[in-house]
């Protein structure tokens, strides 16, 4: 939950701008889609739960004070194609052409290789980097239009380095810094920026590498020295609002006592 209190007051360096995030309903996702529309976005939550992602919405109305529509619940399973080009298109048609575009959900099926099956494997690979693939195809025609636009995409220490038991998570997140700099290419040209971050710890709902899908970001263990995702959404934010002429290609960020990460 994010620790903002109370209403916004002061200069919203996002006014004007339309951002779309995955993993909504809890955790990193729901921190930064508060961040987004605290700094002036009109935001689309996507997840996997309704129910969960008014809690979201609920959270940002009690904190942004407007009169037009602030931010948006657009229920989705990340793993269907058809279903995601649905979403962005429900988006844009109610707040307006994309401009951000955060990726922050994720998921794992944890395992060694031996026990792992397929349809795990295309679950997590599906998620976690398919998805992040088929949307930013669908915005990169709006930020093009627009002259601009910043793709930040949410990977994982564990896409720096492999460990046990979570070959298709590290394998999707290894692949994710492929994808963000081919964005970050094919972007460029047309004043799209794409942003790669690999967080450590964070304080999720995940748990211990539960095997339950989660619609929050990285599968990193819970612990005493985990980020509180608030945290991470506040560096998301800025990115966002970054001078449109600075990029920042790859961030690392982590506990200052992270025990996994170097």
């Amino acid at each position: 939950m994010s620790r903002c209190h109370g209403r916004s007051t002061g200069p919203r360096p996002l006014s004007g701008q339309v951002a779309v995030v995955t993993g909504g309903s809890s955790g990193l996702g729901r921190a930064t889609a508060i961040a987004l529309a605290v700094a002036g976005a009109r935001v689309a939550v996507l997840g996997r739960s309704h129910a969960d992602l008014q809690v979201t919405l609920n959270q940002i109305s009690d904190i942004v004070e407007s009169v037009g529509p602030v931010a948006l619940a657009v229920p989705v399973d990340l793993a269907d194609a058809d279903a995601l080009t649905q979403a962005v298109h429900t988006a844009r048609k109610q707040l307006g052409p994309i401009d951000i575009l955060v990726n922050a959900a994720g998921t794992d099926v944890p395992g060694s290789i031996e026990e792992l099956d397929a349809a795990g494997w295309d679950r997590v690979l599906n998620v976690n980097l398919r998805a992040v693939f088929l949307l930013s195809k669908e915005v990169f025609p709006d930020m093009r239009a627009r002259g601009g636009g910043t793709i930040i995409n949410v990977g994982s220490v564990a896409g720096r380095r492999g460990w046990a038991n979570a070959s298709a998570y590290c394998a999707s997140k290894f692949a994710l810094t492929g994808l963000t700099q081919a964005t970050a290419a094919e972007g460029r040209p047309h004043r799209i920026r794409a942003c790669l971050l690999y967080p450590g710890a964070m304080d999720t709902s995940w748990g211990a590498w539960s095997p339950e899908d989660r619609d929050s970001a990285s599968g990193d263990v819970a612990t005493a020295e985990s980020m509180p995702p608030d945290h991470v959404a506040q560096l998301i934010t800025w990115i966002a609002q970054s001078p449109p002429d600075m990029v920042l290609n790859e961030v690392t960020v982590t506990p200052l006592f992270e025990s996994g990460w170097p």
